[in-house]
């Protein structure tokens, strides 16, 4: 389930709002300037199709997506589960690199064509958590302090949008904020605080 949940930057005790709504979340994340979007899911793609596969799927979408936007590369990330004895080691290193706190000199636009992840967007003083799943686009703008959470057993394919050619460049900020929210497990889960405004 798609999912927009909020709290102060101070610390999750204090559950400002749950919103499982798309059409919800994304008016809630367009009020801060950030773009989420729902595209058709492709049935026929496995889940862990590799990038010939996924840009032969969503073509359409993401031609007219580049056109619009006039980003210069995009990529196919993916990372499953499997007989891969190297798995483990990478999934524990690409996690821990989107995990701390960082901006980009870039829009950071993902769509997810399968599996899920949480986007956490501290913005202002409130950290906003979007669990993005199979089907949903999130565009978080360039300078937007935010970091990403794929869980301890990442499980998931996204096509990535960059306006550089150079692609993923983090500015870390340092700050241990991460540490104080739920993480990906604990959200997907549906085991976080739940004294709220629900939408």
């Amino acid at each position: 389930m798609t999912l927009l949940m909020t709290w102060p930057d101070t610390g999750p005790e204090r559950l400002v709002r749950r919103i499982s709504d798309p059409a919800r979340i994304a008016a809630a994340l367009d009020a801060l300037g950030v773009r989420f979007e729902r595209w058709p899911v492709r049935e026929d793609l496995p889940a862990d199709a590799d990038g010939a596969a996924v840009f032969a799927g969503y073509g359409p979408q993401i031609d007219r997506l580049t056109a619009e936007e006039g980003f210069t590369t995009v990529d196919v990330l993916g990372l499953y589960p499997g007989d891969d004895p190297g798995y483990p080691a990478k999934a524990e290193a690409a996690r821990a690199k989107f995990l701390q706190e960082h901006t980009h000199d870039d829009d950071e636009i993902r769509f997810f064509v399968s599996g899920s992840g949480v986007f956490y967007l501290h913005i202002g003083s409130e950290v906003h958590a979007v669990l993005c799943e199979r089907g949903d686009l999130l565009g978080v703008p360039r300078g937007t302090t935010h970091w990403f959470d794929m869980g301890r057993r990442p499980a998931f394919t996204s096509i990535r949008f960059f306006h550089r050619e150079d692609g993923w460049m983090g500015t870390f900020t340092g700050s241990p904020i991460a540490g104080r929210f739920p993480d990906y497990d604990a959200i997907a889960a549906g085991s976080t605080v739940t004294r709220s405004r629900t939408v």
